[in-house]
């Protein structure tokens, strides 16, 4: 596996590098991110053959966008696949709001829901005017399930938004694509209960589906992943490390779906730490490569905060893996059986 092998995303001829590039950290995600740090990030990227970058006006509020496209200022256009976000509608945040989001160092704005068209055209307006770039080659609808998720009685695959993208973002982008405009849409969400309620109703390209198909979590594997492959939508796996666990080992303070893992987790990862001390294969490389064994999976987008995880990562997706070991994850039930392999 090479990570600048390409792989097709829509019927429009748009290929994506299977290692990509994912822009939380350019939004001081946790922690401040050096301007010069994030110029170095996205020349490395460049430098080791990753032509696809992921954002988002939320990251960072206008943050990242804003990062990467100052890193790419000197890159040429047409060799880079650019993806964007569109939901979130950034607004001037009023005297002593607080703000919720992970990130730091940040304007002073927040963000409100807003899957009309009219917002859904405003927001592509601003992305491009942050990204300094005529066009945005992919535009995933963002979370349209998220605000309801402080309500105790909202259970994944609740409709949420559903019915306003379906109304307002989802036929606007689609008059966008047929016209050229953007080359591919979709959605982004960290479920895939949702997502597949999307695919039946919709003709979309791809799907950014964070962390609900990785060495802990198969379940989107029996219903999600086949759907797409009926409906021919590719899927850009991210947060590949379900947030830090699958990055650090089953270490002390080990973050799983951005929480404290429990210990029934970390214990689940300590066995398949062994497995990999037994194979000689790096956690993160098995985590990196394990979701290409399905092909529905086009891409994944880790994201970095230094030019040496850039690198990194290209080794890790790089790192051959046998067979046996992912023969020995099923024997132990540390993957499904059912569970294709690269």
């Amino acid at each position: 596996m090479r990570a600048g092998d390409r792989q097709r995303v829509g019927t429009r001829g748009l290929e994506v590098t299977r290692l990509g590039l994912g822009g939380t950290a350019f939004g001081n995600m946790y922690a401040r991110l050096d301007e010069s740090d994030a110029e170095a990030i996205v020349q490395a990227a460049y430098a080791e053959g990753i032509r696809y970058c992921d954002t988002a006006p939320l990251y960072g509020y206008g943050l990242s966008e804003a990062r990467l496209g100052q890193g790419l200022l000197g890159v040429p256009r047409d060799d880079m696949v650019l993806s964007s976000k569109v939901g979130y509608m950034l607004v001037p945040r009023s005297e002593g709001q607080e703000d919720h989001t992970p990130f730091v160092d940040i304007p002073p704005l927040t963000s409100i829901f807003d899957y009309s068209r009219e917002a859904t055209l405003r927001s592509i307006e601003g992305s491009l005017e942050r990204l300094q770039t005529d066009r945005l080659d992919i535009v995933l609808i963002h979370d349209p399930d998220e605000s309801r998720s402080n309500d105790p009685d909202w259970q994944p695959g609740d409709r949420g938004h559903f019915d306003e993208v379906m109304e307002g973002a989802y036929p606007a982008l689609r008059t966008l694509r047929e016209e050229g405009v953007i080359g591919a849409i979709g959605l982004g969400m960290n479920q895939w209960q949702m997502l597949a309620d999307f695919a039946r109703a919709g003709d979309f390209d791809c799907f950014l589906l964070a962390g609900r198909y990785t060495l802990l979590e198969q379940e989107s594997l029996r219903e999600l992943l086949p759907l797409c492959l009926e409906k021919d939508v590719r899927i850009i796996i991210g947060g590949p490390y379900n947030s830090g666990i699958l990055a650090t080992g089953a270490i002390d303070g080990a973050m799983y779906n951005y929480a404290p893992a429990n210990d029934q987790l970390l214990g689940r990862v300590r066995q398949i730490e062994a497995v990999c001390a037994r194979h000689e294969v790096p956690l993160k490389a098995a985590a990196l490569q394990f979701p290409f064994g399905h092909e529905a999976v086009a891409t994944t987008i880790p994201g970095a905060r230094s030019a040496g995880e850039i690198q990194d990562n290209v080794r890790l997706i790089e790192h051959p893996i046998p067979d046996d070991f992912w023969a020995e994850l099923k024997a132990k039930s540390l993957i499904v059986s059912e569970a294709p392999t690269p």
